[in-house]
Formats: structure tokens, sequence, C-alpha cells
């Protein structure tokens, strides 16, 4: 391993960690982003004060949000570090938002300034007099992008391309501390909107360094990742993590299962991070003899899907680290990396930075060894939890009641000390990566003329701890209701990732007296009404969205 920066845990924060490794290693490789090739740590920082200058000229100041909507680029990641410079917050937008998320999203962190690529601007202009806050839009384009005139029709926003702003000296004479507010990430809503999880600088570190020293990254590690930098993985886990260890980073636009190893390989990745899906879709793929001539050494995974772990570290000679965590509390159990293979189990409680219990959901009272119950989490260094949902008091205080976070996750912990995770307790929605909100599905569906009112559930996909989605609808009197029309509604309306697989007509939703839907009741298969399954009927989000002239922005991800 190599030695990391000498910080103090009250020096914790993006400038000093950024400063200290381009002063140890300038010239080493740090960044290679797919289709613009590589920077070093001193050519980062440098792009970074760069960028630094570019959104003060667009006038961001020192705590405000800057929002950035983009695919893994350069640019992407100089605008979150050159806002932490500024001792501003980056809050990273997810680029499928369309819509009344997106609107939720830039409303909520009230960020007068956008930093955008150019596909995402006929998106933005659908929301342009939803906007409440946003007054200047900077636009770029990817370096292999089509040249494509930027779109017309914004009568509020101004817009601004990026190489036309005139660069601003920048003068730090304080920069952010340990504590301030450096990012906001995005995570799901269940009965609301989508929450943004207000990370301070000391939190993002600590995740950074928990990858660290539970991977034993240094600098002649090659760490690969192709998470979207507006997930904690793609942007703390990795890229973050590589600028403590003095590693190199490889990250790719999108995950792509029939490329991974070929990627592994190209890149001579040493280590590399994904979730279960994801794992799960690259073991499906026909096995080779040379699938374990690869340079891949240790796999940090979310989970480590039981039914396949053996077989995975054997096919690919690779040791798997299966951790714990979520985005409000980073990851606070791992799988050591000297500990023999034990699937099924998401690792031992990392006592240096949390505590964990098991306690029963409805009493908060810890439950006995063994016994299934909810996981509570609460730090034992300042600052390294979420420091609330911004603009969200009532669900942050219902969160972290009888302060301990409540993580909505169930499992228990064995004699032994291994945590398990059994099941999510109430309506999340886990797919392919991403948490959903069945309240934004729920809302943008009823605003179809044909739906009297309706329920999103989460359902087996077939990946663990994954799910598809299913939407019960009741149809309005006399009203003909077609699928496939529905279908088309909600491409327009939402991300790809929310559009259901499985629309169901029942005749009523199961309530409670209070008149509560009984989501329980509509996940195990009591209810059942006339399903239509989309994949089984032949038709994939692509062709839904060709109907409506482009309405997805990613069409290679509408699997």
């Amino acid at each position: 391993m190599t030695t990391l920066p000498e910080l103090e845990p009250c020096r914790w924060t993006l400038p000093r960690a950024l400063d200290a490794r381009a002063m140890q290693t300038p010239d080493r490789p740090f960044l290679t982003m797919e289709g613009e090739g590589t920077q070093t740590f001193a050519q980062c920082r440098a792009s970074a004060w760069d960028m630094a200058g570019l959104l003060r000229a667009a006038g961001l100041r020192a705590g405000q949000c800057v929002a950035v909507m983009s695919p893994n680029c350069h640019s992407a990641v100089h605008a979150w570090m050159g806002a932490n410079l500024l001792g501003a917050a980056d809050v990273m937008i997810n680029t499928g938002y369309r819509g009344r998320p997106l609107e939720h999203a830039l409303n909520l962190v009230q960020a007068e300034v956008l930093l955008i690529e150019e596909r995402f601007l006929p998106v933005l202009r659908e929301s342009e007099s939803r906007l409440d806050h946003l007054r200047k839009v900077v636009h770029f384009r990817l370096p292999d992008a089509p040249d494509v005139p930027v779109p017309d029709g914004f009568s509020r926003l101004e817009l601004v391309p990026l190489d036309a702003l005139r660069h601003e000296p920048v003068t730090v004479v304080q920069g952010p501390t340990f504590a301030s507010l450096a990012s906001i990430i995005f995570t799901s809503g269940t009965s609301g909107p989508a929450k943004g999880v207000m990370m301070p600088h000391s939190q993002a570190y600590a995740l950074a360094l928990q990858t660290v020293r539970g991977l034993r990254l240094g600098e002649h590690d090659t760490l690969y990742g192709f998470h979207p930098l507006f997930h904690t993985a793609g942007k703390f886990i990795c890229v973050y993590a590589g600028l403590l260890a003095g590693a190199h980073v490889v990250l790719d636009r999108r995950f792509r299962a029939e490329r991974w190893l070929a990627r592994i390989r190209e890149c001579g990745a040493t280590a590399t991070l994904a979730h279960g899906a994801m794992l799960e879709m690259v073991h499906a793929l026909p096995p080779s003899p040379q699938d374990s001539d690869n340079p891949l050494e240790r796999l940090m995974a979310s989970p480590f899907p039981r039914r396949i772990a053996a077989d995975f570290e054997r096919r690919f000679g690779v040791r798997g680290v299966e951790v714990w965590g979520m985005t409000e509390i980073n990851n606070p159990c791992w799988c050591p990396l000297d500990e023999p293979l034990r699937p099924g189990t998401c690792g031992k409680l990392n006592a240096e930075w949390a505590e964990l219990r098991v306690v029963d959901p409805e009493t908060d009272l810890e439950v006995p060894v063994g016994e299934v119950g909810e996981f509570v989490v609460r730090p034992k260094k300042p600052w390294t939890m979420m420091q609330g949902y911004i603009g969200m008091p009532t669900q942050t205080l219902q969160a972290w009641r009888n302060l301990w976070f409540h993580t909505g996750d169930a499992g228990y912990v064995d004699a032994d000390g291994w945590y398990h995770f059994v099941d999510r307790l109430g309506d999340r929605i886990r797919r392919r990566a991403e948490n959903v909100s069945s309240y934004e599905i729920e809302s943008a569906a009823a605003s179809h003329p044909a739906v009297l009112e309706c329920a999103a559930v989460g359902v087996p996909s077939g990946y663990e701890a994954d799910d598809d989605i299913k939407l019960f609808v009741v149809p309005g009197p006399d009203a003909a209701f077609a699928p496939q029309d529905l279908l088309e509604h909600l491409v327009r309306l939402l991300p790809h990732y929310m559009v259901p697989r499985y629309p169901e007509t029942i005749s009523a939703l199961p309530r409670t007296p209070t008149n509560k839907v009984r989501k329980a009741e509509l996940r195990s298969g009591a209810i059942a009404g006339d399903c239509w399954d989309r994949k089984a009927a032949g038709l994939s989000l692509l062709d839904v969205a060709r109907r409506v002239q482009g309405a997805l922005r990613h069409p290679e991800d509408t699997r």
C-alpha cells in the first residue's frame, strides 16, 4: 500500500486531499476517462482549479450548490472538485431524470447554476418553466460527441457555452472545513419524492478511506469503475478512493456485461467494484477456459450474490469482498480481505467507524442474536455520516429517531459477529443499482386519463437483491385502458429505470381501515389481476421510446 496523505480527521476535505496527493505523486496517472484519455494527479488538480475559476465566473460562490448533469467525463469530475475548492457543494443530477424528478431535484437544492452536457438540453427545456431557482446553464460537449446544434426555445434561462466563460481568478483565504457540505447525492423516496443526502467533507473522505483500507488499494493498483458520478460508488468509492491511494482510476461511462472482462484486461485492472445484479449478468455469459487469465485481484461487491459467489471467484480468479451500506451511512460492514468467502453474509462491523444494532422496527428495542430486525447505525467519528435530507426536516428526524439512523434494511447478526442482510422493509424498490421511488411512478401513472388509481411495488427480477417493477392499475369507469399506451405515457415523464415491466389491472387496491394501500399483499401475489409483461410481449423501452421521438436520452440503458 502507498502512504496515505498525512491528514488529521479535522483536515478531511477534498481540497486538502487533492493538494496532498498532487504533491506526493504529481506525475503518476490518475484518471482515465472513456473517450477522453488520462490525466495525472497534477493535471487533474490544475484542471479542477481552472474549473473553479469558470464556475466562479458563472456566479457560483462559497456556501452555494452547483448542479451537474453529465455522463462520466473529466469535466464532471473537475466541476465536483472545482466547486469544493470554492467552498461550494456539487449536486450530481441523475442523467435519467426528466420531468417531475428533474424539477424536484433542481428546485430542492436551489441551484442557480447548472453545468450540463449538451445532449440533456432538450430535457431541461421541457422543464424550464417549472424551475424556480435555476438562472444560468453552462453547457459543454463531450470530445467524442457528434456535432449537433444547441437546441433553441429557451425563454428564461441564460445559456452559456463553457468555453465562452472568462476565467475569474480564485483566491481562497480559508477553504471548507471537514464539517462543511461537500456534496448532495439523491437517493429514492418511497412515500415521497427522492431525497437529497447532505454529505459533509469528512463523510466523503471517510467513505474513500474505508475503501482504500478494505481493498488495500495502493499506488500500483488500477481501479476500474463504471458507476455514474451521481452514485457514491462512482464518485467516492472509485475516484476519491483512487485519489487517496494514489491509484490509477479507469472510469467508463456505463456498465456493459459483455465487455466487462475485456475492459479488465485492456486497462490492467487489479481491483473493481460492482452491484450484485451486474455480477449476475457477467456470470450468465458463456464461460471460457480463459476467464481466469486476467489481472483482477479484488472485487468489492454489494451484494456478492450467494448463488454465484464461489463460482465467480473460481471462474475469474478474483477475491470477492462483500460490503453493506448506503449513501447516508457509508459502508459499516465489510468482509475482511483475509477471511474466507462466506456466501450470504455482508461482513463484520468495522467498529472503528460505527455502531450497528439490530432492532425491532416497531419498538427500536434490540433483538437477540440470530433474530431478524432492522439495521440501525450511528457514527463513532464526527461528520462521517449524512447531516440530513436537504429541505426535508420531517424525513430527517424520522430516519434519525432515537439518535440512530434507521436504514430500512432487515437482517440479523450471528453468534460470530457476521451480519446477514435478509430483505428491505417497507416499500423501497431496488432496480439495477438504482433506488426507485414508488411515489414518482404512481404520480406519473395517475396523470394518465385511463388510470383511476395505482400502486407500484418491487417484485423479484431473477437477480439477487434486485427488483423489477409492477404497477397495479385500477382503470377509470368506462376507460379504455391499454398497457402500451400507459408505457408511452410513462416514458415521457420518468427516467427509464422507473418505467414498470408489469402493468397489472385490478378492480380495486387493497387498503387498511385508514385507507393506506396494503402493498405487502400486492408484492406477495395475494392480489391477482390481468398482468401484462412488456418483455414477454417482446417490447423493449427502446421500442417505446422510438414511438415518442427520443423521450429516452440513453437508449443503450433501456434493458
